[in-house]
């Protein structure tokens, strides 16, 4: 059985560790609510959504979750104000998403792409038992 992790562009970058399909990785995984996720990668992906990776507060006392990535794909869009809106908070722009495979190694920064901006990726990874004298790959 698989299951689909957000990863967010800001965390990878400040202190994530890159990972490339087939490496095994050990994540905080927090669970989402696939709305927060609509705008950005349109519902149908984001109900696919199980959790988030975290490591920046937020995921105090869960363990690390062994797991093997299958696939990432980056998700690019394009961020604007919404119509109406009273503050001057740039959203993702519903209906803006571009995913990329990511062939290579994910490691927080991604390729421009015209018109629109890297927000992160999606992993699809599955659960895998780790034995104690096995370490645990880039992740």
């Amino acid at each position: 059985m698989t299951l689909t992790v957000w990863i967010d562009d800001w965390q990878m970058q400040c202190c994530g560790e890159p990972f490339a399909p087939g490496d095994v990785v050990s994540w905080t995984l927090m669970e989402v609510d696939p709305e927060d996720y609509v705008d950005l990668v349109g519902g149908e992906r984001a109900e696919g959504i199980d959790f988030r990776e975290e490591h920046h507060g937020g995921g105090e006392g869960l363990p690390p979750v062994p797991l093997e990535v299958v696939s990432v794909v980056e998700v690019h869009c394009r961020y604007g104000v919404p119509p109406g809106a009273t503050d001057r908070v740039n959203c993702p722009v519903p209906g803006t998403t571009v995913l990329v495979p990511v062939e290579g190694v994910a490691d927080g920064w991604a390729e421009a792409r015209p018109g629109v901006s890297f927000a992160g990726y999606l992993a699809t990874a599955r659960r895998v038992a780790v034995p104690a004298e096995v370490g645990v790959a880039r992740g």
